[in-house]
């Protein structure tokens, strides 16, 4: 599945929703121009299939070696689930903590030590809580080859993350895929793909807002 049709996808159905205008208030208290809800792919059967197709050749291509998939918890669990069902293989998830009951798991799904799994991620940002869950997995005894998600804003932060945790990730769309598409559909003017990078390179540098 390429990265255009993702980002067509991803735009009809509002899972990604621009408003350079009226930035958006993360709740780190960022101000951005990009709102991103990729829960509503579950919703809309086309959007679902071509996104669940989508990570499933990913993970062929890229993680042939994968023998489990593990989802972040919550966003990533359904897209797990459906994916491994295509692949033929188990799948889990990993709780953001442990249960303060019964047997206390912070990972749900049979995961022996040694398995080589793979992260099913929705959105990655700046990394921090998908490493979060890669470095559970290790913990466990797990090998992560790598992290397969829907949709990358590619920020240096999260780049350098990934890089200092020794995980690859490979996603459905990116950013700069999405403002382009974005752009040449009219969704957003062309004038504000500028505005958009300037915000994806530097989130904390407001100055994109006014121009």
């Amino acid at each position: 599945m390429d990265k255009i049709t993702i980002a067509k996808d991803l735009l009809s159905i509002g899972a990604v929703f621009f408003r350079p205008d009226e930035p958006f208030t993360w709740a780190s208290g960022i101000k951005s121009p990009i709102y991103c809800d990729n829960r509503l792919t579950l919703s809309d059967v086309n959007v679902r299939t071509d996104v669940e197709t989508g990570l499933a050749d990913m993970i062929k291509e890229h993680y042939p070696e994968t023998q489990i998939l593990m989802g972040t918890a919550t966003a990533g669990i359904a897209h797990a689930a459906v994916t491994a069902h295509l692949l033929g293989l188990p799948m889990g998830y990993v709780r953001s903590g442990s249960k303060d009951h019964g047997r206390q798991n912070q990972i749900e799904g049979k995961l022996e030590k040694g398995q080589k799994v793979v992260v099913v991620e929705d959105l990655i940002s700046t990394g921090g809580s998908v490493i979060e869950v890669v470095n559970v997995l290790r913990s466990y005894g797990a090998e992560v080859v790598g992290i397969a998600s829907i949709f990358t804003y590619g920020m240096q932060k999260g780049l350098d993350r990934l890089k200092d945790a020794g995980v690859v990730n490979n996603s459905l769309c990116d950013f700069d895929t999405i403002a382009e598409v974005a752009a040449k559909t009219g969704y957003i003017k062309k004038s504000d793909v500028d505005r958009l990078l300037q915000f994806r390179n530097n989130p904390s540098d407001e100055s994109w807002i006014n121009k």
